[in-house]
């Protein structure tokens, strides 16, 4: 990386020539052509490598947004996924190829889906699995505080399985709206997904990490529940919630679950400093239940 503006890095020309290829991308992989995933902007191909015969999900990243030219934003989740590379808890950037309409970000392949698809089947797991599922989201955050990367859009649809569900483990994707928080440098932007947003981001404050806590407390909530905390019929209304609502744990919901793991969406979901500095194992270890 060479620098960071407004939590946006910019990449060494260098770097992004060894990243990036602009062969097409039919030449390395055999890419499927009806998406197993889209939204707003980019669609997600299983594709297989032709040598190795290994799966592989293809993302299509649309280079133009709205009329503008957002390749320098998809060019900055690039970099930051390929500080990733060495961490269990995060999906791993195998390759990327330049088109002129898309960038293309062959990246692992999760064969168990997201976890509001398991969500959306009714599927609530048990307290244990989510536990595991909620530690190892903390893991892959951990890793990514210690480099000041917030991750800002932390939340079911962004947590993957890498197996059969429960037996398995999850891994974070989509890094395109984490920002580089650095010294001197304030990041005021509302970003994230209505839900899993924090209040500080809702007043326009300067971006923390410990944005991503709250996120993870709203995560946990749900996966436990089978409801969001602070949902309501409006994104407007769902956003005076976050800013003022009172956090309510009902008994139908609750009268399963431990006192350690209410205690622990208790510590995310307090509008009080949530953690100071880096996250560290004595955070992890709040929900260890």
């Amino acid at each position: 990386m060479r620098k960071v503006v407004n939590g946006v890095v910019t990449v060494d020309q260098d770097k992004l020539n060894k990243l990036v290829q602009t062969d097409p991308i039919d030449l390395h992989y055999a890419v499927e052509e009806e998406p197993f995933a889209s939204g707003l902007f980019a669609t997600v191909r299983k594709c297989r490598h032709r040598t190795t015969g290994v799966e592989y999900a293809a993302k299509y990243a649309s280079k133009i947004r709205y009329g503008q030219d957002c390749t320098t934003e998809i060019l900055h989740e690039i970099a930051l996924m390929s500080l990733c590379t060495t961490n269990p808890r995060i999906i791993h950037l195998i390759d990327v190829f330049d088109t002129p309409t898309h960038m293309i970000l062959v990246m692992e392949y999760a064969p168990g889906g997201d976890l509001q698809t398991l969500m959306d089947d009714d599927m609530v797991p048990y307290e244990r699995d989510a536990v595991k599922f909620v530690r190892q989201v903390l893991e892959g955050l951990l890793f990514l505080h210690e480099r000041n990367m917030a991750h800002l859009d932390i939340k079911l649809q962004n947590v993957l399985l890498m197996g059969t569900f429960p037996d398995c483990d999850v891994k974070l994707c989509d890094l395109e709206i984490s920002r580089v928080i650095v010294a001197g440098q304030e990041v005021r932007e509302l970003l994230g997904t209505p839900d899993y947003v924090s209040p500080e981001i809702l007043h326009y404050e300067p971006i923390t990490l410990s944005a991503d806590i709250w996120s993870v407390g709203v995560m946990a909530y749900v996966l436990l529940t089978g409801f969001t905390p602070f949902g309501g019929d409006t994104d407007q209304e769902t956003f005076q919630n976050i800013c003022h609502g009172q956090l309510d744990f009902p008994d139908e919901l609750f009268e399963d679950i431990s006192p350690q793991a209410e205690d622990f969406i208790r510590k995310t979901l307090s509008r009080e400093p949530r953690y100071s500095g880096t996250m560290d194992l004595e955070f992890i270890e709040y929900f260890c239940v």
